[in-house]
């Protein structure tokens, strides 16, 4: 999951200030975590102390509640509410925080209930939950060998995706969006186009929209299919508190039942 919280630090300066290239500096002074970051500890955290992903979710975003960029409206009632419901949401939130679902177990079915459950205490629509099944579905399978193609053809058969577009033709014409039904797609089409983790990133930012959380998720895939470089996992742990490190270190430690 180091992936998608490295893609969250480097697209958190350009979440609402676009930059439509690939040539831009990867970690700068006003680079931080966001709530992607938050988050996806929260869902590791969860599964680490087996706790309702709820239950933890709401310990870790109260705990930091003005993370750069802030919560979503909705996301943020939902934090504050004295009887937290589901509300319906097909935000992206639900695929930036799945992917230490898909690290956490070896065995598919798992990992989509886990992916599941992780988006239903909030993202119970079937757009937010389809978008955070099929982000952990790619990691899966790039975990464990599957190439390109045959992860875009998942996406598409088993997710019902388009992904009939080009970085370039993205950029474009792309808008501020936050759902799963555009920037998931967005975010793997960013991954299929990119030769290394590195690329991965800089395109997933380059395509402007919801930058960090596009390139979240493209990283979470990225990760699995290419690794992270260990320069990269230096550098990220510099903008995050010591107990997300905890977190981190004490799921790689635990992670592949």
């Amino acid at each position: 999951m180091i992936g998608a919280i490295i893609g969250d630090v480097v697209g958190s300066r350009f979440e609402f200030n676009n930059h439509l290239s690939t040539n831009f500096q990867l970690f700068a002074k006003d680079c931080s975590f966001t709530d992607d970051t938050v988050c996806t500890v929260a869902v590791a955290d969860a599964l680490l102390k087996g706790i309702s992903f709820g239950q933890s979710l709401r310990h870790w975003c109260l705990k930091y509640p003005t993370p750069k960029g802030g919560y979503g409206g909705s996301f943020a009632a939902w934090l504050h509410s004295t009887n937290p419901m589901p509300y319906n949401s097909f935000g992206n939130g639900s695929a930036m925080r799945a992917s230490p679902c898909a690290w956490f177990y070896n065995d598919r079915e798992r990992i989509l209930d886990k992916a599941r459950q992780s988006a239903e205490c909030t993202h119970d629509h079937p757009e937010g939950i389809r978008g955070a099944m099929c982000v952990a579905d790619c990691i899966y399978h790039a975990r464990f060998g599957s190439q390109k193609h045959e992860i875009k053809e998942l996406a598409i058969r088993e997710y019902g995706y388009n992904l009939d577009m080009t970085c370039d033709s993205i950029r474009k014409t792309n808008t501020f969006n936050e759902t799963c039904q555009v920037t998931v797609p967005q975010a793997i089409v960013a991954f299929l186009e990119s030769t290394d983790f590195e690329s991965a990133i800089r395109l997933a930012v380059s395509i402007g929209g919801d930058s960090d959380t596009i390139a979240a998720i493209t990283g979470s895939i990225a990760e699995a299919f290419y690794g992270v470089p260990e320069h990269f996992k230096s550098a990220v742990l510099d903008y995050l508190p010591d107990e997300f490190i905890k977190v981190l270190s004490n799921f790689d430690n635990n992670k592949g039942k």
